[in-house]
């Protein structure tokens, strides 16, 4: 069974007021985290990403990376699909929810592992999030959107969308503005 991780690092921080990702998150950058929880569980992954900065500092850390230019989250997925060829399940990872925890990106693996056929994703007291892994037959669904994300495959496919649970509430939260990212901070060091 190959897995594949792709980091969704393309926001483009309107809300939040610049780049987000290399916003400082209890010491470094908030896109580690998403580094840190994802790292070794997967056979193979990449971050896509608008950002120099974020590029440079995976580079660094030795994380492949697409820099790329496309304007809707739709498209980042495409890009990302292209190197996901042969993949058994494609794991769409945001890298702005900070509080996301390496045991439930493991949970995922682990439970797609026993199911390879569901779409699974996380969630809290029945509230679903990100991130989700779609299993190979949805592939093509997700490539040949023109809008949106997964959600839309997923909604295609209610019976096929399996969850593990999550940690928190806090742990499937994102970062939109300054004010989320202390919000979670906070949470952090609590």
């Amino acid at each position: 069974m190959t897995t594949v991780c792709i980091l969704m690092a393309s926001g483009l921080g309107r809300r939040f007021g610049g780049d987000k990702l290399m916003a400082e998150f209890c010491g470094e950058p908030m896109i580690c985290r998403a580094l840190a929880a994802t790292d070794g569980v997967f056979d193979r992954r990449v971050v896509l990403t608008r950002s120099a900065a974020a590029a440079k500092l995976c580079r660094d850390r030795g994380v492949p990376v697409l820099l790329h230019s496309e304007p809707r989250r739709c498209d980042a997925m495409r890009l990302g699909l292209t190197l996901a060829n042969g993949a058994d399940g494609v794991l769409f990872c945001p890298c702005d929810q900070p509080l996301l925890r390496r045991s439930t990106v493991q949970a995922l693996r682990a439970a797609f592992a026993a199911d390879l056929r569901s779409i699974w994703r996380p969630a809290w007291q029945g509230r679903p999030g990100a991130p989700v892994l779609f299993p190979r037959w949805a592939l093509g669904e997700l490539a040949a959107l023109q809008s949106g994300g997964g959600r839309q495959v997923m909604a295609r496919h209610p019976g096929a969308v399996r969850t593990v649970p999550a940690t928190s509430a806090a742990e499937l939260e994102d970062v939109d503005t300054q004010q989320d990212l202390a919000r979670l901070e906070r949470l952090a060091t609590d």
